[in-house]
């Protein structure tokens, strides 16, 4: 599985996700900086977590902005897969690769800490390993994880299974909508979700519940 990691300045999960695709594809990604305005051919395209641009303006606004980001338009429009976590999903919510937007997280405060998750749909490039309505462990780190949108929009996403996951068991750590972590594009060949599955891949994490995610990449583009 040929990947790709995109950088930003203020970038700081990058090399997790680096090193979670190095491990399980046994090929580490190609880096791609990002004031580039060309993208090489990959089976996937990854926007990892961090503070881009130190969450000036709001939260992946002046990233979403990059130059690079017209040509992950174009690979999306293409079918590519691309995966956003954390500022990643804040930031396909900035380019309106996704619907909604992430806000302040209700308690105003920095979350981190390790919540709960329901795999909503399991019938996706992303989601196929794990089953339906599975619960799963994930860490979360974010200020900006609250997920709102519009009742019509709410209502779409759920009609066209576009929700992935959700926060189960009351642990929903920023007041998002529905209990909304994470959703898919129409096509759902786009992810954006605020939990990392990168910092839980292996049993010196903790546990491998964020395993399942990156295989099921991986069976699916190999």
């Amino acid at each position: 599985m040929n990947s790709i990691v995109i950088q930003f300045p203020g970038s700081n999960r990058d090399r997790d996700m680096i090193a979670a695709l190095s491990k399980i594809s046994n090929k580490a990604p190609t880096l791609v900086w990002h004031k580039e305005t060309s993208l090489p051919k990959a089976d996937l395209i990854v926007i990892p977590g961090g503070f881009s641009y130190g969450d000036y303006l709001r939260a992946g606004a002046i990233a979403a902005r990059s130059p690079i980001v017209e040509e992950i338009k174009n690979a999306a429009a293409k079918g590519v897969p691309i995966l956003g976590v954390c500022n990643g999903f804040q930031i396909l919510s900035e380019a309106q690769l996704l619907p909604g937007t992430l806000m302040r997280n209700a308690s105003l405060k920095f979350v981190c800490k390790t919540v709960k998750l329901e795999v909503t749909n399991n019938q996706t490039f992303f989601t196929s390993k794990y089953q339906k309505n599975q619960i799963i462990s994930c860490p979360v780190a974010h200020h900006d994880g609250n997920y709102f949108t519009s009742p019509d929009q709410l209502q779409r996403l759920e009609d066209n299974q576009q929700v992935a996951f959700r926060y189960a068991d009351n642990t929903n750590p920023n007041g998002s909508i529905n209990d909304i972590a994470g959703v898919f594009n129409e096509q759902k060949n786009i992810l954006g979700l605020m939990p990392h599955p990168e910092n839980l891949i292996e049993k010196a994490h903790g546990g491998e519940d964020g395993r399942p995610l990156f295989e099921s990449l991986l069976e699916a583009l190999t």
